[in-house]
């Protein structure tokens, strides 16, 4: 009580509380007390995005920190070599000489795969508790030495062996405790601290005790089954479910980096149920308003595999909302295709590989002293958002990506985990990110086809020259396990819907136009026009009575059908006899090539059922549509150049103009006798659609000039 006058309690009159109500007002006043002799030392050479997490979480509870060997060498090794951190040992003996005060607690804890969940209060509540001066966070595993391991007091309950990542005691205790430190920065601080606790004599000098229910520490190496996020009042905390306790500080030490970033991407209140994401709108880089202060990029295209839509990619890259100027383009195309190619850049055929390819464009931009961002994009990826760049680079982040799907399935380009032998696995949060039950930008352990990397990061951290080289790992699986082993976070970020991912695993390359079989991988209207008005709409465009006329085909894909139908070349010759059909007689016989000819009929039909069913069904309400029958007509002048009066063999006929009246050629059309009807200014891609018999009784009128196209499809035939 009298050295809580130091915090303004001195006008507090004890006598006035009830004797319980006076123990807890005591204790609070102690803890109070205690809270400004609290000093949080921890060893940073340089600030990583692990180190810019610990801070921020430390900052969240006001946490005094001070942080040591800001700007010198790392010369303590990592866990991925052998035993290593003596450096931090001699930065904490050198720290203690400059405090002054005997009675300062000195938290000492590693920060880049460190966060905290709670504040000083409740650590201090704790270590309090726990009766000894100096106590150490506890491990299941004992490292370095297994030899060491029957030297190790038994303890109760909890955890036996000794973690050097956390500990917490008295600036005197910790004096005593390195004095004798005179080791190398590479030798081990966890065998030098090891071997003082198991000495009876040292570790009762020091008053030394372990952390053994990880009420405080929480390591998570040979834990990981132990620890589970627990969600309350709009905070997060790790909960050590076989302890029954709530760490103060969470560790990912050794080789589960993966798992504190997982945890770190909630704890303490990254992101909850209630708030969701509550730093995503921090430390931004804010483009608004500027023009040629644009941050300079490198653009990296790859074309690595044959994919559908490689003009719709390039067009969409040309709708970027980002300066032009600012831009600059790698090129890397492996496959050659059918028809118009992808000119410039670099192939195999310069003698460049995939794996090289990826190397030269980050060497295009660490060359570039102007460049600030790699922004690489293989050609499956469909950037639908126009922002996505842009977006990207306000985030400023080291390395992000923007979430792409396949729609339809929980495919994505990133992972929430990795298996055991560095595959893929599914996090908890995989499904709630993937399908936006959970908005945010995560820690992720993978990405893959489209991503932004800062130039200083390529030039510094990733300036190894074989990022992409693994003898066991694919390429991709290679450059995100070095990204992770540079301590870079790959984050991706779902706050927006950037697009989507081309499927391409059954993508064939035989045809002159193979996008036109995309129609079950890559169904999202890239050829068709989808019905997008109401059928008020199609009541109202009636050329002639029940004839209905409506938009269904783009221009490419009624100019993809010609030429596709043209290239196969096998027009049959106009004649009664028909084998093609059941019966092999033809009442009325065209000039026509069938969809199954060409192997389109699945397609052709899967494209009638999505896009024209829905509006046949709205016309002739009641009515079950089945389509049978599809041909491509071709009329001309010296070839055939009309059609006599008929009834179609269907109930009714779907009839697509593929070609352009006065453009491709003239005449032409449909004429309905009954009502003496004629539809002749016919639009490209517009369909008509009419009773096959009975009352619609029609012929085709005479093309004059040029050559005309139409698909025709006949409705439960």
């Amino acid at each position: 009580v009298e050295e809580s006058r130091r915090f303004h309690a001195a006008d507090v009159d004890l006598r006035f509380f009830k004797k319980d109500h006076r123990i807890t007002l005591m204790s609070f006043l102690f803890l109070l007390f205690l809270t400004g002799k609290l000093l949080v030392l921890t060893v940073a050479t340089k600030e990583t995005d692990g180190f810019k997490r610990f801070m921020r979480s430390a900052k969240q509870f006001n946490y005094t920190v001070k942080v040591l060997g800001r700007g010198e060498k790392w010369n303590g090794g990592s866990y991925l070599s052998a035993p290593g951190g003596g450096q931090k040992v001699r930065l904490l003996k050198s720290a203690l000489d400059d405090v002054k005060e005997e009675d300062k607690i000195i938290l000492f804890i590693d920060s880049y795969d460190v966060v905290f969940s709670s504040g000083p209060k409740e650590l201090l509540k704790k270590f309090q508790q726990a009766r000894h001066k100096v106590v150490f966070s506890s491990e299941t595993l004992i490292w370095p030495d297994r030899h060491l391991e029957d030297k190790h007091p038994h303890v109760r309950e909890g955890k036996r062996f000794l973690g050097a990542g956390g500990y917490i005691g008295y600036a005197s205790n910790l004096r005593e405790m390195v004095s004798d430190w005179s080791g190398k920065d590479d030798d081990s601080d966890q065998l030098y601290y090891t071997k003082l606790y198991i000495d009876p004599e040292k570790r009762k000098s020091i008053n030394i005790t372990l952390d053994s229910k990880c009420r405080m520490f929480q390591n998570l190496h040979g834990a990981l089954d132990e620890v589970v996020l627990k969600f309350e009042d709009g905070r997060v905390r790790a909960r050590n479910v076989m302890y029954d306790t709530l760490p103060v500080i969470v560790h990912g030490n050794g080789p589960t980096k993966l798992q504190i970033n997982y945890l770190g991407n909630y704890i303490p209140k990254v992101w909850t149920f209630e708030t969701g994401c509550t730093v995503c709108n921090e430390d931004l880089r804010p483009l608004s308003g500027l023009k040629s202060e644009y941050p300079p990029v490198v653009m990296g295209i790859f074309i690595q595999q044959p994919t559908p839509f490689v003009t719709v990619f390039f067009e969409r890259l040309l709708q970027l909302r980002y300066p032009k100027s600012r831009l600059s383009l790698f090129i890397y195309n492996q496959v050659r295709r059918r028809g118009p190619q992808v000119q410039g850049g670099f192939s195999a055929n310069d003698g460049v590989d995939p794996v090289t390819s990826r190397n030269m464009g980050f060497d295009m931009c660490r060359a570039d002293v102007d460049c600030e961002y790699f922004f690489s994009v293989d050609v499956e990826v469909v950037l639908k958002n126009e922002d996505t760049l842009k977006i990207l680079i306000e985030h400023n982040k080291m390395f992000i990506a923007p979430m792409m799907n396949k729609p339809g399935r929980l495919w994505t380009n990133f992972w929430g985990a990795l298996s055991a032998d560095g595959y893929y696995a599914r996090s908890e949060d995989y499904v709630d990110i993937v399908q936006g039950r959970r908005v945010g930008i995560w820690n992720v352990p993978y990405v893959s086809l489209v991503y932004l990397v800062r130039a200083d990061v390529l030039r510094s951290e990733l300036k190894a020259a074989d990022l992409f080289q693994s003898p066991t790992l694919d390429p991709d699986m290679a450059f995100c396990s070095k990204v992770r082993d540079q301590g870079v976070f790959m984050y991706v970020t779902n706050m927006y819907n950037f697009g989507r991912v081309l499927n391409t695993e059954n993508y064939q390359t035989k045809h002159l136009h193979n996008d036109l079989w995309q129609i079950f991988e890559n169904p999202l209207r890239l050829l068709f026009i989808k019905i997008l008005f109401s059928p008020l709409f199609f009541l109202s465009i009636q050329p002639c009575p029940d004839v209905y006329w409506f938009p269904i085909f783009t221009e490419v894909a009624c100019r993809h059908l010609i030429e596709e139908m043209e290239n196969y070349g096998q027009w049959s010759g106009g004649g009664n006899v028909d084998t093609r059909i059941q019966g092999g007689y033809e009442n009325v016989p065209t000039i026509d090539i069938h969809m199954n000819q060409i192997n389109f009929q699945k397609e052709w039909h899967k494209f009638l059922l999505e896009y024209v069913a829905p509006v046949t069904e709205k016309m002739f309400p009641g009515y079950y549509t089945r389509f049978d029958l599809a041909f491509v007509v071709r009329y001309k002048p010296d070839e055939q150049p009309l059609l006599r009066p008929h009834h179609d063999a269907s109930t009714f006929t779907i009839n697509v103009a593929l070609n352009q009246v006065g453009v491709d050629f003239q005449g032409g059309g449909s004429r309905f006798l009954r009502y003496n009807c004629s539809v002749q200014a016919t639009k490209q891609g517009w369909a008509l659609m009419h009773p096959g018999r009975l009352t619609h009784y029609h012929e085709g009128l005479r093309t004059t000039a040029g050559t005309r196209y139409i698909a025709v499809s006949f409705v439960d035939p």
